[in-house]
């Protein structure tokens, strides 16, 4: 395993894809009591899936070098932060906004190590 800060921030990146991924799954699979709602639910478990996907690419590609990936890694991560805090906000909404904070800024402090020039 290793140990290096670009490492930290590529499994953190796994972490979120995990965490998206269970709530495409867990809003896929919950019960609705209509069908309209049940649509409304699948379709936001079909992008919680998207958005794991852009995240497993963001984290298998992160250390490759390149600033195209780090600054889509920015971008969703910005974008996850934003999302979250403008919907209705509890305790998960918290947690995962502060775990996306986390991944954010240890990615900025590591700019110049994921995108050497």
């Amino acid at each position: 395993m290793n140990k290096t800060p670009a490492a930290l921030a590529q499994y953190s990146l796994f972490f979120l894809t995990a965490v998206l991924t269970a709530f495409g799954v867990s809003s896929i699979f919950r019960a609705a009591p209509d069908a309209t709602l049940k649509i409304f639910y699948m379709a936001y478990g079909v992008l919680a899936f998207g958005e794991a996907l852009a995240m497993l690419f963001c984290g298998l590609f992160i250390r490759a070098g390149k600033p195209a990936v780090f600054w889509f890694t920015v971008v969703i991560l910005s974008l996850n932060i934003l999302l979250s805090i403008f919907d209705q906000f509890g305790w998960v909404d918290l947690l995962f906004v502060l775990l996306n904070a986390a991944t954010l800024g240890l990615i900025l402090n590591l700019r110049k190590e994921l995108t050497p020039q």
